[in-house]
């Protein structure tokens, strides 16, 4: 990560943040991703089957890692206990997904926060350096802990503006796939209704001063989410950049062995 480059402050920077996602649950796997120079690493615990060790192998592997690389934890939902035992490995910040109304936002920020204004408890994990570090932790938590949501249903898209407005809430995340699905065009990427469904999620978390972020697993998608004007982009995922280079490798050298015979 560059400059003044953060997902916290993502509306700040000049251009957007560009990360990846991790969801090959291994530090192996982050800590190539962390090498290479990516603003962020999304670790995927929604859709994989990370467990807490190996998430904290991962947040790990990304903190040892030469360059600085901030960490996204997707979470596999909003009970607060997964909030806290994943902020408790010391993330840089959760992604939360099928967030759809304000007061699940609120929830979330509530279960994140400690008290008296949360209620959110303390542990004595990786964030607060096992304890060592206790009263610094709990004095600047606020100052960098990001909390970012997934818009992925039309009712998220309804109630976009209302989400990102939130206090503590510093970022929304527009689910192309899940959002497609709900509004009954499954990746149909050009789709007039979706397009004004991004295109008022973006809107919403401007006026709102946050950050709206997406997805992509192709080249053609990268340059059609940057110009939907986010201000961060999930480049990619590593299980596709490995299927993709396997096949590419075998592909190449089955040409090779034909031009031969």
């Amino acid at each position: 990560m560059s400059g003044s480059k953060s997902l916290k402050h993502a509306t700040e920077s000049a251009e957007p943040l560009v990360g990846t996602w991790a969801a090959i649950p291994h530090p192996t796997t982050v800590e190539l991703i962390a090498s290479v120079g990516y603003d962020f690493v999304a670790l995927d615990a929604e859709h994989s089957p990370m467990s807490y060790e190996t998430m904290e192998n991962m947040l790990r592997a990304a903190d040892a890692a030469t360059g600085d690389i901030e960490t996204l934890v997707r979470v596999p939902d909003d009970d607060p206990t997964t909030l806290k035992r994943t902020l408790d490995l010391g993330p840089t910040g959760i992604l939360v997904p099928m967030v759809e109304t304000p007061e699940q936002a609120e929830a979330i920020v509530e279960a994140t926060r400690y008290p008296p204004d949360g209620k959110r408890g303390l542990g004595l994990g990786r964030a607060s350096g096992y304890g060592v570090t206790l009263k610094n932790h709990v004095d600047t938590v606020e100052d960098t802990l990001v909390r970012h949501v997934q818009l992925e249903s039309e009712r998220a898209i309804e109630n976009a503006a209302a989400i990102a407005e939130v206090d503590r809430i510093d970022g929304v995340f527009v689910g192309p796939v899940d959002l497609s699905m709900s509004m009954d065009c499954f990746e149909e990427w050009d789709d007039d209704a979706f397009l004004d469904a991004v295109d008022h999620a973006v809107e919403a978390a401007h006026d709102a001063g946050v950050g709206i972020g997406t997805l992509a697993t192709s080249a053609d998608q990268r340059e059609s989410r940057l110009n939907w004007g986010v201000d961060y982009l999930v480049a990619g995922v590593d299980a596709i950049h490995l299927a993709e280079g396997v096949a590419e490798a075998l592909d190449h050298c089955t040409a090779l062995l034909d031009r031969e015979t």
